[in-house]
């Protein structure tokens, strides 16, 4: 017996193969290259300034157009003891304040975005929203990032001004409280995630 499938069908059919094989081609997932990643928190004191490096990270994102830009999910998470300040009773203080003995890692999670803005090609700035949780108390937070596409590499910069009594950090003191950290801080970042193979 001969099967005979109708022209209609199979353009149909066709079609519907190509534009799924299409969106699989299009979907680009990326791991963050800790090596090549910095992430640095700024801070004031009564005597100084200072900053912490961040020395461990992690991190997921998943574009499902590249041409049009759309993100699908982006995660950042700093291990909390590997903040480094140069400085071993600055470090002791700033994880006493953090309570990482409980909470052991910083984390950020994309939950929506706003606006995307093509800058040039594979050139974008993006307004986000997501989840910061810092010392086990989660935050909405809005972000502003600069994000390029350079080969298989996917760059993403960006910085957020936030104050460390919102996330209930009591700001380290040093020196049996003569040096005083003020609670604004800074986080600055420069990730680099390397496209999944």
């Amino acid at each position: 017996m001969n099967f005979i499938i109708k022209p209609s069908v199979f353009y149909i059919t066709a079609l519907f193969v190509g534009l799924f094989s299409f969106q699989l081609a299009t979907s680009q997932t990326f791991k963050l290259n800790n090596s090549s990643s910095e992430l640095e928190v700024q801070g004031t004191s009564s005597l100084h300034d200072w900053e912490i490096t961040a020395e461990e990270q992690s991190g997921d994102a998943e574009i499902e157009n590249t041409e049009d830009f759309a993100i699908k999910t982006l995660s950042f998470s700093v291990k909390a003891e590997s903040l480094k300040s140069g400085k071993s009773g600055m470090d002791k203080n700033t994880y006493k304040a953090l309570n990482t003995d409980k909470h052991k890692t910083i984390d950020f999670n994309l939950s929506s975005v706003s606006q995307i803005e093509k800058i040039s090609e594979n050139h974008f700035k993006a307004t986000v929203k997501g989840d910061l949780t810092i010392s086990g108390v989660k935050k909405s937070i809005s972000l502003t990032l600069n994000i390029k596409l350079e080969g298989a590499k996917l760059l993403i910069e960006g910085e957020k001004s936030l104050k460390m009594t919102d996330y209930g950090v009591k700001p380290p003191k040093a020196l049996l409280g003569t040096i005083k950290t003020g609670d604004a801080i800074k986080i600055v970042f420069k990730s680099v995630f390397d496209k999944k193979s």
